[in-house]
């Protein structure tokens, strides 16, 4: 299985909504656990290791490309 870059989340606004919803009233400790839960939770899902290795890859340049340009 490839990784898919492209749009892939029907409704991706109301997707976002519930996911910082669900983040409501948690302490800043415990929506980052939510958050981890989450991500462990859909890669199980995933479950194809090299999918998950260029997901993780993908997600630490962005996070890094993003520190920079601000």
């Amino acid at each position: 299985m490839a990784q898919n870059n492209q749009p892939n989340i029907a409704s991706p606004d109301s997707f976002y909504e519930e996911l910082i919803h669900a983040q409501r009233d948690l302490t800043d400790e415990q929506a980052d656990t939510l958050v981890a839960k989450l991500a462990l939770i859909l890669a199980n899902h995933v479950g194809d290791r090299a999918v998950l290795t260029e997901a993780i890859a993908l997600a630490r340049s962005n996070t890094l490309a993003a520190a920079t340009a601000a």
